[in-house]
């Protein structure tokens, strides 16, 4: 399994937060820093699983809920100093999740228990090959970010 598709979704991602002018989000939704801080916990969390298998583990897990803990998204956004410095550790944790992609091999084949619930439009509650969570967040999670920084640019 190679990266490339996973690079690029990010890249989109990236663009977003670079051309900044962020105002403040609607009541209920996340506001920039907390978009990029829930971007963050998941690569953390999909670290993990990736990991696992690919120390030979026959069975990982995966959980993304929508509302990720907001108080812990806003904790982890003071700790970085701000959007910055969130975005510093998205660099990061997306550059090691892409590298370790590509390590992967037939083991992204491998069964993953994966809970994910992104409102309406990304409920999975089953066991996936590997492959098929990354792709969703290539082409479904990251993209769905991407689009909810572009709507909150002043």
């Amino acid at each position: 399994m190679e990266s490339g598709g996973l690079r690029q979704a990010y890249g989109a991602v990236f663009a977003e937060v670079d051309a900044g002018g962020f105002g403040p989000a609607p009541q209920g939704q996340l506001s920039a820093e907390q978009i990029v801080a829930h971007l963050v916990a998941n690569d953390e969390l999909m670290i993990q699983a990736t990991e696992a298998l690919l120390a030979g583990s026959p069975f990982a897990y995966y959980e993304l809920e929508e509302d990720m803990h907001r108080p812990q998204l806003d904790a982890l956004a003071a700790e970085q100093g701000g959007l910055r410095g969130l975005t510093a550790l998205l660099h990061g944790t997306s550059d090691r999740l892409c590298g370790l992609v590509d390590q992967l091999g037939l083991a992204a084949e491998t069964p993953v228990e994966t809970h994910l619930r992104e409102g309406f439009d990304l409920i999975v509650d089953e066991p996936l090959p590997w492959s098929r969570t990354l792709d969703l967040h290539t082409r479904v999670h990251l993209p769905k970010h991407q689009a909810q920084l572009r709507l909150l640019r002043a």
